[in-house]
């Protein structure tokens, strides 16, 4: 039996996308909120609010918002330097790069594999998302030759996980202005 799709293959992984960013934002005690057209209009998909209970010494801000631009592809990624290349729109990647924004704005790309039927693998006692999602900060980034694509360079270091995204909350917490490192 055959069925049409609701959603389109770039739909679902935009979909897969954003369950994974609630997914480890869930897990790291985030609110994570979809965020409206009008938001979306200037770069922003999802945002992150984040409370700290324990504030600790070097803490600055205890009460904050990471805002996130969510992308995903199922093209296998270029791997060159310890680095994922991805490839942005210019408008896209001027948004991001911005120095003016006041918060916290990522880039988070998720990787999929280029079979649809392994993005998501479950049975009775677990459900598997396979590959992963990784995020890098524009800001300070240079401006693009380029008229319509900008690649970035995601570090493999800065996979997306609990641990990661609570470490990137306190190093925002403790002031820290994330910037773009080529």
């Amino acid at each position: 039996m055959t069925m049409d799709m609701l959603l389109s293959r770039q739909d679902v992984e935009s979909e897969l996308s954003y369950a994974y960013l609630h997914a480890v934002a869930a897990r790291a005690g985030f609110e994570c909120t979809v965020a409206g057209r009008h938001s979306d209009g200037d770069g922003i998909d999802a945002s992150l609010r984040v409370r700290l209970r324990t504030p600790f010494p070097e803490c600055v801000y205890t009460r904050f918002t990471i805002d996130i631009q969510l992308k995903a592809t199922s093209q296998a990624p270029v791997f060159r330097n310890d680095r994922y290349s991805h490839s942005l729109q210019v408008e896209h990647y001027d948004k991001l790069r911005a120095e003016d924004y006041q918060g916290t704005l990522l880039l988070v790309v998720l990787f999929l594999p280029s079979d649809p039927e392994e993005w998501l693998v479950h049975s009775e006692d677990r459900l598997i998302a396979r590959r992963c999602a990784y995020w890098v900060s524009l800001r300070g980034a240079p401006p693009s030759a380029n008229t319509a694509k900008q690649t970035v360079y995601l570090p493999r270091a800065n996979c997306l996980s609990v641990a990661a995204l609570t470490a990137v909350a306190k190093r925002i917490s403790q002031g820290e202005v994330l910037r773009y490192e080529l």
